[in-house]
């Protein structure tokens, strides 16, 4: 069998009839009202860099690596969060732009393990990719300063290892948690360079039930549906939603896989939602 990956035009589409017609890096573009200006750019062909954007949930923009310059307006705004207008004037690569954004993938990476030769999802990572993508090839802040390098492996869940050394807090899983999954099991816990991922305040992500709730292996888990999609699904397979999530968290093949049932439909949106599958 053959993959074919979809393209992720980085937010949702607008429902809307009416018609909006701007301009992206000199090329008249027609979209719908209500569209972001990622989207837009993403249909006229543009590719804007992304961390935390993906068309299966709300534009929130929290990576600040997709900022663009709009004619007439202040500062650069990020494309996933400003809509379209009419008669707009967006540049998506200009000089200002790649010096600002390789700025903040190097942040990024300064504080980023450099184990990429032995990361799992070493050529299919997104953070990777971008970093590429804007050219980044030093970072001159070093590596002595505060950092979460040494941050502990949460191995407390039997189907994951959370790798909190590698997230980069862009709240994906847990915005999918709570607009995909309905359960709102994930949060953000911290502020500011404290921020991390957790499954409550300070919990392990085996001591909440929704998560990943536990029955007895000799009794065969119940797949729930998930309350968007309306779809069975069994076991979570957040972890392996994509690469970004790959190099933050990895699976354990081993472990029993009939101990636990979720009713996350992340990995159906971002895997069988993404991929068809034809004949080789």
């Amino acid at each position: 069998m053959t993959l074919i990956k979809e393209p992720d035009y980085g937010t949702p589409a607008a429902d809307s009839e009416q018609i909006v017609e701007l301009q992206i890096d000199g090329q008249p573009v027609k979209v719908p009202a209500g569209t972001s200006v990622m989207r837009a750019a993403a249909l006229a062909g543009f590719s804007i860099p992304k961390l935390c954007a993906t068309d299966s949930l709300e534009a929130f923009g929290s990576c600040r690596l997709c900022l663009v310059e709009i004619e007439g307006g202040r500062g650069t705004p990020a494309s996933c969060t400003t809509p379209v207008a009419a008669g707009m004037k967006v540049k998506t690569q200009t000089p200002k732009l790649e010096k600002l954004r390789r700025g903040v993938m190097e942040l990024y990476i300064s504080d980023h393990p450099l184990d990429c030769l032995t990361c799992p999802a070493n050529g299919d990572c997104e953070l990777q990719d971008m970093a590429g993508v804007v050219g980044l090839r030093e970072v001159r802040y070093g590596f002595d300063g505060e950092n979460h390098l040494d941050a502990p492996t949460d191995s407390s869940n039997p189907y994951f290892d959370f790798d909190e050394s590698k997230c980069i807090a862009c709240s994906r899983c847990v915005r999918a948690c709570s607009e995909v999954q309905g359960t709102f099991a994930l949060t953000i816990a911290g502020r500011g360079f404290d921020s991390k991922v957790s499954a409550s305040a300070g919990e392990l992500f085996f001591s909440i039930p929704s998560v990943f709730p536990a029955v007895p292996a000799s009794r065969p888990a119940r797949p729930r549906r998930c309350r968007k999609n309306r779809s069975s699904t069994s076991v979570c397979r957040l972890v392996r939603s994509s690469p970004l999530a790959r190099t933050v968290a990895s699976a354990v093949p081993s472990r029993p896989k009939c101990a636990a049932t979720s009713w996350c439909a992340w990995c159906r949106t971002r895997t069988a939602g993404r991929t068809k599958a034809i004949p080789a």
